[in-house]
């Protein structure tokens, strides 16, 4: 049973994974997006059609457990997965105690539940060391995340990426002051970082252009932001964009801008590294597992005079080269599916 936001294509390529593997159901705290219609039929989902917030804070949630309980009670799976430890991973747990289930519980942490919301007080940081210690085993995609994890109490934990299905084709030729941005436009990806990056970018660079994805509580800001500076004509907001046209924007673009505050392992980092994107990214720990010493992109410190320096540093990269190196690594390290089916060897092995 996975245990998340329907709507997120994480999840939804979880499940991708799964459903060939085992007999598949889902619960997810907000709706279903479209394809999985065609992996699950509707009575295998369970859809809760809440609006949980990006800070973890859902007590709508928790008011749904007489409906989830009844309804696991009714499936009675083997393991509940929940994705995001301090909300659907304390549902599963409640579940489990209150309708006395026989699952067992694996927990996925996904950030900001791990690095970011057991800072925010006594009572969030009891929250997730419940979770962590309810689950029989976890994952995490960092090492950075997994040694926190522990430092709160976590049984048992994979790391390993939350990778690619398979290695895009390379087919398309590199613009060679394109760049890309599409974590979410709100305050824990610092998106207004990304564009005070990209105005030093094209204030040196006239062919440089920004294009900008996703959606969220910041995009009027950006917007207004990026006229006010006169870089209207530069850059494009494109919006929430399906997997073809995210694709599309990757194969085009040689750089990859990423600086949120907090963050593990990201998969928008490995996706645009398999296309050969060159990395832009925050001062993380994460990060640096990511890329190395520079070796295959470039940190942006948080210190007065990283952005001033930034176009400089790009100018004497070979991005070409390094093209070809971020798929080569990425190809090695980065795919989900062997990790998929070792999590699942070690989910029959904690069942026998």
């Amino acid at each position: 049973m996975l245990i998340g936001d329907g709507e997120s294509p994480h999840l939804l390529k979880w499940a991708r994974m799964l459903q060939p593997r085992v007999r598949l159901y889902a619960i997810s705290s907000r709706g279903f997006a479209p394809g999985w219609e065609l992996l699950l039929p509707d009575a295998q989902r369970l859809a809760l059609n809440l609006a949980p917030d990006h800070g973890g804070g859902n007590v709508a949630l928790v008011k749904t457990l007489p409906r989830v309980g009844a309804w696991l009670a009714q499936v009675d799976a083997d393991w509940l997965h929940a994705h995001y430890l301090t909300s659907h991973g304390t549902l599963a747990w409640a579940a489990r105690l209150g309708w006395r289930l026989r699952a067992q519980i694996a927990g996925s942490a996904w950030g900001s539940d791990i690095l970011v919301t057991p800072q925010r007080g006594g009572a969030w940081r009891w929250l997730t060391k419940k979770a962590l210690r309810e689950c029989a085993v976890t994952t995490s995609d960092s090492q950075h995340m997994t040694e926190r994890m522990r430092e709160l109490g976590a049984r048992e934990v994979m790391t390993f990426p939350f990778g690619l299905e398979a290695m895009p084709k390379q087919n398309v030729k590199k613009q060679p002051w394109l760049c890309f941005a599409n974590r979410g436009l709100e305050p824990i990806y610092r998106p207004q970082r990304v564009i005070e990056a990209f105005a030093r970018i094209a204030g040196v660079q006239p062919d440089a252009r920004l294009v900008v994805a996703n959606d969220g509580s910041l995009r009027a800001a950006l917007q207004a932001d990026v006229a006010t500076r006169g870089l209207a004509d530069r850059v494009s907001f494109v919006g929430l964009l399906d997997a073809a046209a995210q694709a599309a924007h990757y194969a085009r673009s040689t750089w990859f801008l990423s600086l949120p505050q907090s963050d593990s392992v990201s998969v928008s980092v490995l996706e645009a590294m398999a296309h050969g994107c060159v990395p832009l990214l925050s001062e993380l720990p994460a990060n640096r597992e990511l890329i190395g010493d520079s070796a295959r992109g470039l940190i942006v410190s948080d210190t007065d005079g990283a952005l001033d320096d930034l176009p400089a540093r790009m100018a004497t990269l070979d991005t070409a080269k390094l093209a070809i190196a971020n798929r080569d690594w990425v190809a090695a390290n980065g795919l989900f599916e062997p990790h998929v089916q070792r999590f699942l060897t070690r989910l029959r092995e904690l069942s026998t």
